[in-house]
């Protein structure tokens, strides 16, 4: 007599097929294997098959190369993150959400501006400041609106780790742009060296620190894309451009 047979048990795995991980880094949770994994470059969503892929790359999906543009990454509860060319970038990594897109091309200019308490920002703006995980206030003062940001984390170089950053933003934003940075306390350089374009200024009763710092006709602001985390990423660029220089 044979012996009986069990029946064969088969593990159904469900496959899924498309991820938006965008979605999973503001519910915190990872993100999981599929066929297809769809993010935002910009305002442009980009879907690919594999979850690694080089910042070249990433530029190539939106029609940009490397020597043209600069790549940021934005995760949740993360300043942005200068991405190289031959980097490669785990979509699957924990609180990936996004990434921005900067021309190669800023220049310094001395530009002063009046100084001025509570608005709101548009709503994809303030989720992505709950997203840093750092304290920030939208400030009124007199007939100007101010973004401050507490604790903004310096590259290394500087006199501090850590300071107060505050961004003007301008009436009609986000079609008016966003223009320059101000820091408190006032940053200088270890090696000693000058920083160019820097002016004393005022948010209320608080002074700071401003850098002048302003987008050109190669690098302008593109309405309906930029905003106040791509502004941030350029902030990075100018404080990490500063030991370019000679």
């Amino acid at each position: 007599m044979e012996p009986e047979q069990k029946p064969e048990i088969v593990e159904v795995v469900e496959i899924i097929e498309i991820v938006e991980i965008e979605e999973f880094a503001k519910r915190g949770e990872h993100v999981p294997h599929a066929k297809h994994y769809a993010f935002r470059v910009d305002k442009e969503r980009v879907v690919v098959t594999s979850p690694t892929i080089t910042g070249t790359e990433i530029l190539a999906k939106v029609g940009k190369t490397p020597e043209a543009f600069k790549l940021y990454q934005h995760k949740r509860h993360h300043q942005p993150v200068l991405i190289g060319p031959h980097e490669v970038v785990d979509l699957r990594a924990h609180g990936v959400e996004r990434f921005t897109t900067m021309p190669k091309d800023t220049t310094e200019g001395l530009v002063t501006c009046s100084v001025h308490e509570d608005f709101r920002l548009p709503a994809a703006d303030e989720e992505y400041l709950e997203g840093l995980g750092l304290p920030w206030e939208a400030r009124k003062h007199n007939e100007s609106q101010w973004l401050v940001i507490h604790t903004w984390r310096l590259p290394p170089g500087y006199n501090h780790e850590t300071a107060k950053l505050a961004l003007l933003i301008p009436p009609g934003y986000s079609d008016s742009q966003i223009d320059m940075v101000h820091f408190s306390p006032a940053l200088a350089r270890n090696d000693g060296k000058p920083i160019g374009g820097l002016s004393a200024s005022r948010v209320g009763n608080e002074g700071f620190q401003q850098w002048s710092r302003h987008r050109t006709q190669k690098n302008p602001w593109r309405i309906g894309i930029d905003d106040v985390a791509s502004h941030l990423a350029l902030v990075d660029d100018w404080l990490r451009r500063e030991f370019e220089k000679a």
